[in-house]
This record gives C-alpha cells, sequence and structure tokens, in this order.
C-alpha cells in the first residue's frame, strides 16, 4: 500500500511538472512586417508578454501582403501588420475574427547629402515625388507588396508616376525587406521610403539623412488581427487572443510606447483611437 502511495505522489508530481512546463513552453505563431521587427520592438515588447503569462511568441518577419497571405493560408495565429484597407479585406474575407489599431508612426523619404533632386526639407511627398521623377533621380523601393511598398505605391499615384514603365531605369526594385532595401539604396545613391523606425534603428546611413517628412499623406497605421479558428482549426485562438488583448492593454501600449532607440520613440500607441 505504502509503495502504491508513493508511486501515485510521484506519479502526480510527474504529471503537475508536465503541466507546467508545457504551459511554459506554449507558443503562438505571429504573421508581422520586417518593420516590427528590424526596429527591435519585438526583441522589447515580446519578453514582457513572456514572463506575464507564459506564452513564446515566435515572429515571422516578412512584407505586410506576404504575412497576409501566410495568414490567410493559417500559417499563424496572429497578423500584426500595416496596411489597413488590405487586413480589413482580410477579415471581410472571413480570414481574420476582428482588427483593432494598435501604434502609428510615419513614412519618411530618405536621400542623399547631395540631394540630386532638389527635395530636401520639402513635406508635401506628392510634390516631392515628383520632382525625384523629374530629375530621373535614382530611386530604391521595396517592390515586394509590403505595407510600405503599398503606400510608397499610393503615393506616385497620387503624384500621377507611372513607376512600372520607369522600372529598371531610375526606379529600381529590391523585392527585399526594409533593412536590404536601405542598405542597397545607400548603396545607389538612391533615395529610399522607409518607415521611420527602421531609419531610426538602421545603422548604416553614411551621409543619409531624411529629405522628406510632415506629411499628413505618409500616416503609417499599424493592425492586430486574430486569424480565424473557424476557417483554420489548429490556430491557438486562446493564446492568440491572449497576445491580442495584452499588447492592447495599458500595460502592452505602455511598453510600446517605452520603446525607444538614441532617446527616440519609434511608435506610438493608439489601441481604442
Amino acid at each position: 500500500m505504502l509503495r502504491r502511495h508513493l508511486l501515485s505522489l510521484a506519479l502526480g508530481t510527474v504529471l503537475a511538472f508536465g503541466a507546467g512546463t508545457a504551459r511554459a513552453q506554449e507558443f503562438i505563431l505571429v504573421q508581422s512586417t520586417t518593420s516590427t521587427q528590424n526596429s527591435g520592438l519585438f526583441d522589447h515588447i515580446l519578453p514582457i508578454f513572456q514572463e506575464k503569462t507564459g506564452i513564446e511568441v515566435r515572429v515571422v518577419a516578412v512584407g505586410t501582403g506576404q504575412a497576409i497571405k501566410n495568414a490567410e493560408n493559417g500559417d499563424g495565429d496572429v497578423l500584426f501588420v500595416h496596411a489597413k484597407a488590405a487586413e480589413e479585406k482580410f477579415v471581410a474575407e472571413g480570414h481574420g475574427v476582428s482588427r483593432a489599431d494598435v501604434m502609428y508612426n510615419d513614412f519618411v523619404i530618405v536621400g542623399p547629402a547631395d540631394d540630386p533632386a532638389g527635395v530636401a526639407g520639402m513635406n508635401d511627398v506628392v510634390a516631392a515625388l515628383s520632382k525625384i521623377a523629374e530629375a530621373q533621380a535614382p530611386f530604391a523601393s521595396r517592390g515586394d507588396d509590403s505595407g510600405t511598398n503599398k503606400a510608397e505605391l499610393r503615393l506616385w499615384k497620387m503624384a500621377g508616376i507611372d513607376v512600372q514603365a520607369a522600372s529598371g531605369g531610375w526606379y529600381r526594385e529590391t523585392g527585399s525587406g526594409m533593412g536590404a532595401t536601405l542598405n542597397t539604396g545607400t548603396g545607389m545613391n538612391a533615395y529610399i521610403l522607409t518607415d521611420r523606425a527602421t531609419w531610426i534603428a538602421f545603422g548604416n546611413k553614411g551621409d543619409y539623412r531624411i529629405a522628406v517628412e510632415g506629411d499628413a499623406k505618409m500616416f503609417n497605421q499599424y493592425g492586430i488581427i486574430l486569424v480565424n479558428p473557424e476557417k483554420h482549426g489548429h490556430v491557438k485562438a486562446e493564446a492568440g487572443q491572449a497576445f491580442i488583448d495584452w499588447v492592447l492593454s495599458d500595460q502592452g501600449q505602455a511598453a510600446i510606447a517605452d520603446f525607444k532607440v538614441d532617446g527616440q520613440q519609434l511608435f506610438f500607441p493608439n489601441a481604442g483611437g
């Protein structure tokens, strides 16, 4: 009897430890963008979330277009990107449960000190792009269907410029993430549209500086969505929603606001408007 009792106690201890270990090893997959990853935001906020909940967050950092496609295929539990119209379409088509604003920053155009198109100091992005096109000054585009690329193409369209006709000439598409495009563009002496967070965190600026900023058309909103578990039964809905709830909570929003590089705040929380 005593031996059976001891074995029962030992088994109970193993099962209890196993449950705790399973909880500690629980993880979710978040499809997100290179800007949130390259800026260092996730390195800052995810350990705080994991310490609070025991849930590990693994991030797939690609362009927003690819992140959305991945989430549509069920390759992830949460979508955290920055292309609001595409995000709303994702939800409307039943791929996501609902969408919420998380944070914002803005886009800027950076360029070399010699400023061949004469756009330095401008705050009218459409006029600046028109000058770049008129001068046929090199411009490096991500060309990857990312949120940044979508915003850039929208701005070129507003300027009435057909960049596809110029592709391979003064307009170059890298097909890469933001950090890689900044590296390529600076090597080409090209202008580049980038989110401000990645630019601040970028370590290879050389003589480059922000040339165009401050236009409301360059506003950059980020949103978060739970992938629909009714469409993809393997989605970890409870843990995914826990992450979303935390990101939108006072603690999560404060963690985003506290993230700074060289004393500069990179993202501005605006959950709930």
